[in-house]
């Protein structure tokens, strides 16, 4: 919990994101299993009206799950 909590668990987590999504080894359809629900959950936050997650909230946790598995598929090629 406590890590969750972490500005710099966060940072890093972005960086990891970042470097994903720019890299050339990553293919795009991996990509898009972030970036697509991230941004429809961004556009039609009505679609769920009774889900109390904030944007952010829910951004951060896809951004947790995704670094993980895209790590694992890929070996951290990206880094």
């Amino acid at each position: 919990m406590r890590k969750l909590l972490s500005l710099k668990h966060w940072r890093h987590v972005f960086v990891r994101i970042f470097r994903l999504l720019a890299a050339k080894e990553v293919r795009l359809v991996d990509k898009l299993v972030y970036v697509v629900p991230v941004l429809l959950y961004w556009v039609l936050p009505d679609v769920l009206p009774f889900l109390p997650i904030d944007d952010i909230a829910v951004t951060m946790l896809a951004a947790e799950w995704y670094t993980r598995y895209m790590e694992r598929k890929y070996g951290g090629q990206s880094r």
